[in-house]
């Protein structure tokens, strides 16, 4: 987004003030040349026109919402130091038509005035973090030049001013005298302080203000007449000029300021020290001419060696002086490289967590508005584990550049670790913020290339409005907890922070402990879910269900704790359990019935699991703990799971060569494909619930019976084994059976029972499948 197209009147508007300010200073020269003697007025009239550009962009600037809360109050101040300027430039114009000499009070006082505005303004540009023995430095700097002045201009007051100029406006001329030099002085001093807010090149454009007046003062009490009326017309229109430039020159530092900031480059010298040499050079050359005017040879001889050494000793002082400053910039450059490094992120060149939390901490304390956008890439780490940390690395610049460059004015992307990265936005319009999270999402979401392949990524994204009050800790918790609520929506989509979400994560977070507790505690119970074979009619196996009986909740909905112990890592833990009690159970069943019993029992095993290195190892010590063989265990998987990474897949295919048989769970939901089923070690499909839903009835969803039939052609051929869940009514069993599938589970068979009652269905067909009374078949 260029400056051009998020200003354009601004724009327009700046440089119209700014060629005003230039006509200005061109008509009142052209008017000194055609000038006839008394005649200044439309000059002043020009420098007029010049002081009322200046104060509209020095206004015009102190609202720009990009600048910081002391930059805006900065340029405030300096317009209404234009203001008073405007008011001197009229008191000029009745000065002239009146026809009084010199600088009268009525011109004099704005002109003070506006010096002062000028000056207070400086409060807002700090000279950096000071101790007293460096107050006491510049206090004393600031005394040494304000003394001087005095000096100067006393005696330029008294001796030097021209015969017929009035005290008053010998006095109030001295005084703007002194104020310009005092104003050069911290000019320079802010120009080069570490810690200045204001653009240094627009403080150096400032500083033409006094140097202009510091001039116009000199020849005025010179009583050099062309020298007098050049300055008279042109020294407003002047300072107008560098004051409009200086606000122009800051609004384009603040628009041009993109995300990952630009180096503040501080002059190397300051205008304040030279102003310090001729400061103590003229009192001497002052001192010289006072003392020596009723003195000899011999004792004007003392006077001027008397100086000569002072100055001498003063210089050396100055050398010293100048090799410290030098010593003090390097250290400078390197603590501020050594912040730069401490702020931006090694990889991309973005700013990094703490860049980016302290950017964002600055607007927020000073009342400006801001959000923040969390942006995760979706499954990043299956794309590290498949191509390498190299090639990770090379997309994750690749994306931390298109996030910059897609970055608008004032806003800022960040990386704030892995594949996570962060941008801070300008605006507390909820709207404006889910405008840019659908532009950096798919500025994310476009093709990246790594390692010779073209890779396709998606981003999810929180959003979250700062708010009065909150810290950044604050907003970024708040849109790390929307970016996570994004990913459990489904991925590659943004969502914005609301309250309650935050209740909710504390929710989740109190019953992640009680679920931690309940697991020591022995909270935790199975149920068994029987699988029967359709066409026999018997119980061939039984699915292991985890419930949870809360002391005080009472009974917890797995949907409810289930995502809880994934998104804590409790799962791990939990379903160790949950391996451990299903296979000590299947060694109970076997001692009791043995063969009469069930041939396998089905666990469920989530991908946080499968991601443990010690996983395969843990399944063996369970199995030979209990006296049970592979074939006498049945692990299931979801499809996400099979491609969450090469890890993953290791772990299944080991678990595999062990003789475990693996069940690909909820078929047909998830990434289902051909070449999904020749690279996963499969040994069962359990056609989805919602494939079975309403295949009996009239008029039912051909797309739904073409996959149901097709999985179920697709075992055959593969020799695998087909089981349909969620079956309900007789016609949905019989349907299913005449298509091929051999094995089923369902309430139309029984719910999850406790171990004893599933255990009295071993040796019974099921009475509620179709046939079951006119089938004499045995248990397979």
């Amino acid at each position: 987004m260029s400056e051009t197209d998020t200003h354009p009147p601004r724009d327009r508007a700046a440089h119209a003030a700014v060629l005003v300010a230039v006509f200005s200073v061109l008509a009142a020269g052209s008017w000194f040349f055609l000038l006839e003697a008394g005649e200044q007025v439309p000059g002043h009239i020009a420098g007029s026109l010049g002081v009322i550009a200046a104060t509209f962009m020095c206004l015009r600037t102190s609202r720009s919402p990009l600048a910081a809360a002391p930059v805006r109050a900065f340029w405030r101040l300096w317009a209404y130091s234009a203001f008073f300027l405007f008011l001197s430039t009229v008191s000029a114009t009745v000065c002239a038509i009146r026809g009084d000499p010199g600088m009268p009070l009525y011109e004099a006082v704005p002109t003070v005035l506006s010096l002062a505005a000028a000056m207070a303004a400086f409060r807002h540009a700090p000279l950096g973090r000071r101790t007293g023995s460096d107050w006491m430095r510049v206090l004393l700097d600031g005394s040494a030049v304000a003394v001087a002045g005095a000096l100067f201009f006393g005696y330029a007051v008294v001796d030097l001013a021209p015969d017929g100029t009035t005290m008053s406006t010998r006095w109030t001329s001295g005084l703007v005298g002194v104020l310009c030099l005092l104003g050069l002085v911290v000019f320079g001093k802010a120009a080069v302080s570490p810690a200045g807010r204001v653009d240094p090149g627009a403080l150096g454009l400032l500083a033409g203000a006094p140097l202009i007046g510091l001039g116009a003062v000199s020849i005025l009490l010179s009583g050099h007449r062309a020298g007098a009326v050049l300055l008279a017309i042109l020294g407003y229109p002047l300072v107008g000029l560098s004051m409009s430039l200086a606000a122009y020159r800051q609004g384009l530092v603040l628009t041009r300021t993109t995300a990952a900031g630009t180096e503040d480059a501080r002059p190397r010298w300051s205008i304040a020290e030279p102003v310090q040499v001729l400061a103590v050079a003229g009192t001497a050359g002052l001192v010289i001419t006072v003392s020596t005017r009723d003195l000899d040879l011999r004792g004007r001889a003392v006077i001027v060696g008397a100086v000569l050494i002072a100055a001498i000793v003063v210089a050396r002082q100055l050398v010293g002086l100048r090799e410290n400053k030098e010593a003090l910039r390097a250290v400078r450059r390197q603590q501020a490289e050594l912040e730069r490094l401490a702020l931006s992120d090694s990889l991309t060149g973005l700013p990094n967590r703490t860049g980016f939390s302290l950017a964002l901490a600055a607007r927020l304390d000073e009342g400006l508005p801001a959000s923040a956008l969390l942006i995760d890439i979706d499954d990043f780490k299956m794309v590290n584990d498949t191509l390498g940390p190299t090639a990770a690395d090379q997309l994750l610049r690749q994306i931390g550049q298109r996030l910059r460059e897609t970055c608008g004015d004032g806003e800022t992307a960040a990386r704030l670790g892995g594949d996570e990265f962060a941008v801070l936005l300008p605006t507390g319009d909820p709207a404006a913020a889910e405008a840019a999270a659908a532009r950096f999402q798919r500025a994310a979401g476009r093709p990246v290339t790594s390692a010779n392949q073209q890779l396709l990524l998606h981003a999810s994204v929180g959003i979250a409005v700062g708010a009065p009050g909150e810290t950044a800790d604050e907003v970024l918790r708040n849109a790390d907890i929307a970016m996570y609520a994004a990913k459990e929506s489904g991925k590659a989509s943004w969502v914005r922070f609301e309250p309650r979400m935050r209740q909710d994560m504390t929710n989740h977070a109190r019953l992640a402990g009680e679920l931690h507790d309940g697991i020591l505690n022995g909270e935790l119970r199975l149920l068994y879910q029987p699988v029967y074979d359709l066409v026999t009619g018997y119980m061939h196996g039984a699915e292991a269900l985890v419930r949870w009986q809360h002391p005080a909740r009472g009974f917890v909905s797995p949907g409810e704790f289930i995502p809880v112990a994934e998104r804590s890592g409790l799962i791990v833990p939990l379903g160790a359990w949950v391996l451990s009690e299903a296979c000590a159970q299947m060694a109970r069943w076997r001692d009791e019935y043995g063969d009469g019993a069930i041939e396998a029992v089905n666990v469920n095993v989530a991908v946080r699991q499968l991601r443990e290195t010690g996983f395969v190892d843990q399944v063996a010590a369970v199995l030979s703990e209990n006296g049970l063989t592979p074939r006498n265990l049945i692990l299931e998987v979801t499809e996400s799971s099979v491609v969450d990474g090469w890890q993953v897949r290791e772990t299944l295919q080991a678990l595999h060569d062990m003789g475990i048989h693996l069940a690909l769970d909820d078929f047909g939901t998830g990434q289902s494909s051909l070449s999904l089923l020749r690279a996963f070690p499969v040994d069962v499909l359990k056609l989805d619930k919602s494939f079975v839903d309403g295949i009996a009835d009239d008029g039912a969803d051909r797309g739904r019976l073409a996959v149901a039939a097709a999985v179920a052609q697709l075992t055959e051929h593969l020799q695998l084994k087909a089981v349909a869940e969620g079956i309900e009514t007789p016609e949905q069993a019989d349907r299913l059976r005449h298509m091929g599938y051999r094995y089923g589970q369902g309430y139309l068979m029984a719910r999850p029972l406790p171990a004893d009652e599933c255990a009295v269905l071993f040796l019974t067909p099921c009475a509620a499948l179709p046939g079951t009374a006119e089938r004499t078949g045995t248990r397979r």
